[in-house]
């Protein structure tokens, strides 16, 4: 057994068997052996690529979003730029070196606030981004004011409830020790009629009590959110909790600590809890459909003219992994959320 392993199996020794957000927390969050604790998990050497790494121009993208943001907040002299989950910081980097250049008093009013609990990543972002930006363990620890924040592939990974239905009757599902080993089952009964035999069903109040701290900064200041993750626009059964190790899906109890953990998001309850604490709404749409309005062909167009038959095929494998309906296009989805009152942002609405 690994050092987690061995810790997770002593406290299931010790308590009994773990709930799946508990167990995520620990896989995920340990403060020695935790997987977003030991690790920059990016890239073609690491477990899983964002967006932003695949192409400069999705960072751009969201940078000329962000300035159309702040225009119709009145272009405030002053206010927050936060990022949740930023990764190696590329989103951020890219998205200030295009504000930069199309609107200067843009990045002389943003004050740079980044939420993240990786110390290993923390020290790729500085890189990226420098000391400008300040760091937080978690939002409510942002300054309030007027706010424009970017959430990309941060709410797959809040960990999740899930519970099935067997026999008629619904279990949460849990980790416990089989023949000692870590092993996915089922704790006792919980209230429910509703759903057939093998139906699961997650729950996340995690990521909505996120969602609410969102939405309550935007109903309280000028600003907007976007929200951009795989998932689902409206709420359904299903098994979305999934383990990636080398940019392959293993078994969610397979080297805990050593493999991402995540699962779908939910769009809908983050909409309804965003709504809940006073933010305004767009109907969610698709990373296709948000790329192309905000002109992702014209941008690869320009850059391939400009490059050889290499780059210029590289450059077409970039944009299909980011906008091809088999590929990013579909899976990933955004939610924008503004203050009240205020013009909706292109392209929602």
């Amino acid at each position: 057994m690994s050092p987690l392993e061995q810790f997770l199996a002593d406290v299931i020794a010790l308590e009994g068997p773990l709930r799946i957000d508990r167990y995520m927390s620990l896989c995920l969050g340990h403060p020695r052996h935790g997987y977003y604790i030991t690790r920059d998990p990016l890239g073609d050497k690491g477990d899983f690529i964002t967006a932003p790494e695949v192409s400069q121009v999705f960072g751009e993208q969201i940078g000329v979003w962000a300035v159309g943001v702040w225009s119709a907040m009145g272009q405030p002299q002053a206010f927050n730029l936060v990022e949740l989950g930023p990764g190696r910081g590329t989103l951020m980097a890219d998205v200030l070196r295009t504000v930069r250049k199309v609107a200067p008093a843009f990045a002389v009013a943003a004050s740079v606030h980044l939420v993240e609990t990786s110390p290993v990543l923390r020290q790729k972002q500085r890189e990226a981004v420098g000391e400008a930006a300040t760091w937080h363990d978690r939002l409510e620890n942002v300054p309030e004011g007027p706010m424009i924040l970017i959430a990309n592939e941060f709410f797959d990974a809040i960990p999740i409830r899930q519970f099935e239905r067997r026999a008629g009757v619904w279990r949460e599902r849990v980790v416990g020790l089989a023949d000692g080993r870590l092993s996915l089952g089922v704790g006792g009964i919980v209230p429910g009629t509703m759903g057939k035999d093998g139906d699961v069903l997650e729950f996340a109040p995690a990521r909505d009590e996120i969602a609410r701290e969102i939405g309550s900064r935007l109903a309280a200041h000028a600003g907007a959110a976007l929200i951009i993750d795989y998932g689902h626009l409206h709420t359904a059964a299903g098994d979305t909790l999934q383990a990636m190790r080398e940019h392959r899906f293993v078994p969610v109890t397979e080297t805990p600590g050593e493999a991402d953990l995540t699962s779908h998001a939910d769009f809908e309850k983050l909409a309804h809890a965003l709504t809940e604490a006073g933010a305004v709404v767009q109907p969610g749409m698709t990373q296709r459909d948000f790329l192309l309005a905000m002109g992702l062909e014209q941008r690869f167009a320009q850059l391939q003219g400009k490059a050889d038959a290499a780059t210029r095929a590289t450059l077409s494998r970039q944009m299909a992994r980011l906008a091809d309906e088999a590929q990013m296009g579909n899976l990933f989805k955004l939610l924008c959320a503004t203050a009240p009152g205020m013009s909706t942002p292109y392209p929602f609405g």
